[in-house]
């Protein structure tokens, strides 16, 4: 039986649900679908070829009940996408000697957790068992902390007042609290902010011009966006402003399809690992019962079938009022699409919500596997 997609990062299942066969017609086609029989109030979505051209398509509109354009690579939300640009400053450190994958996490950060054995490889592929501190932080009464705070030491001690998932290493079981721990890690070596270092490190390298962490405080979208939508104890709202700090390095950062595609394909491509590095980010672990079947999760990326043959690389990110979807294949090809509302949102029932979903996940199929 298929989960039900209840979104965000409170929950973090980014690839939930089952494959599906890829939809027919064109990429436009696609996204009207998302809009019109999903309901979706608009949808954005960027394809890369392996030359590095970007198509940009949009559906719908910016602004619920208003006809207003949708932006042509507006700015979203891009929530657990954060998660890749985490983990690739990780494996740069990693890269430069400052941290060893199977060292623990309490050799950086002395008494971070209970368990000593936790280790950083452990934290980047989600099999160390700890808790997921967004399951206890009260998120389904969202409109109580849209614009609460956090401090990136609460997260962490939201998960770690918690029982464990798993022993370590036993097996896959995603967890923001990983992630918080590893902008720790990150801060810790490095001396400056997590926040800092994914800029100098990542965004500025890719010239990724629409991408930024947002600041302490800064509740806004800076660029051009359509706005997003979330179902609160109020009814559906317009949650386009929020404090995303209680998503920190499991989810902060604002990007676009475009930026999105060229970060995957600047990642899988080595300008921004050395190959050993890169080796090691793509050595996955088995995600049964978690993410539909072949999916399988490295340190920070995830690898899924193709229905045409290979695979692609890439995360996923659901935050209120934003989901995003994509991929690069070993080819280079990009696509990266995202929607003003997570699944379930606009949806009656939990199988429409996931028939949301899968759509989002077809579309990226059949973008790979070359609609045009």
């Amino acid at each position: 039986m298929k989960k039900t997609l209840v979104g965000v990062l409170a929950t973090a299942m980014l690839f939930t649900g089952t494959a599906m066969a890829a939809p027919s017609g064109t990429v436009q086609k696609q996204l009207d679908g998302l809009t019109k029989q999903h309901e979706f109030p608009a949808a954005l979505a960027t394809v890369t070829d392996d030359g590095g051209r970007a198509t940009h398509y949009v559906s719908g509109t910016a602004e619920l009940g208003k006809r207003v354009p949708v932006p042509r690579n507006g700015q979203v939300r891009a929530g657990s996408n954060t998660k890749a640009f985490v983990a690739a400053v990780v494996m740069q450190l990693v890269g430069e000697g400052k941290v060893e994958l199977d060292k623990p996490i309490n050799h950086y950060l002395p008494k971070a957790v209970k368990d000593d054995r936790i280790t950083v490889r452990q934290l980047l592929n989600h099999t160390s068992g700890l808790a997921n501190y967004t399951n206890y932080l009260g998120l389904e009464k969202f409109e109580e902390l849209r614009h609460r705070y956090f401090e990136p030491r609460e997260l962490l001690d939201v998960g770690n007042a918690h029982p464990v998932t798993n022993e370590p290493g036993a097996k896959f079981k995603y967890s923001n609290t990983n992630y918080v721990l590893l902008g720790l890690l990150i801060q810790k070596t490095t001396g400056r902010p997590v926040a800092e270092q994914v800029e100098q490190r990542i965004i500025k390298k890719l010239n990724l011009r629409d991408t930024y962490w947002p600041g302490v405080g800064d509740e806004t979208i800076k660029g051009k966006h359509a706005h997003g939508y979330s179902k609160t104890g109020n009814g559906i709202e317009d949650v386009t402003e929020l404090d995303p700090s209680w998503g920190w390095a499991a989810g902060q950062i604002i990007s676009t399809t475009k930026d999105l595609n060229a970060f995957y394909r600047g990642l899988l491509k080595g300008d921004l690992l050395k190959k050993a590095q890169l080796d090691e980010m793509k050595k996955t672990v088995d995600t049964a019962g978690e993410m539909w079947p072949g999916v399988e999760y490295g340190l920070g990326i995830a690898s899924a079938p193709l229905s045409c043959g290979g695979r692609s690389w890439g995360h996923g990110g659901d935050i209120h009022g934003y989901e995003t979807r994509g991929g690069v294949t070993e080819s280079g090809r990009a696509f990266s699409v995202a929607v003003t509302a997570l699944p379930g949102t606009f949806q009656d029932t939990p199988e429409e919500a996931n028939a949301a979903h899968d759509a989002m996940l077809a579309s990226v199929d059949a973008a790979l596997c070359g609609a045009k």
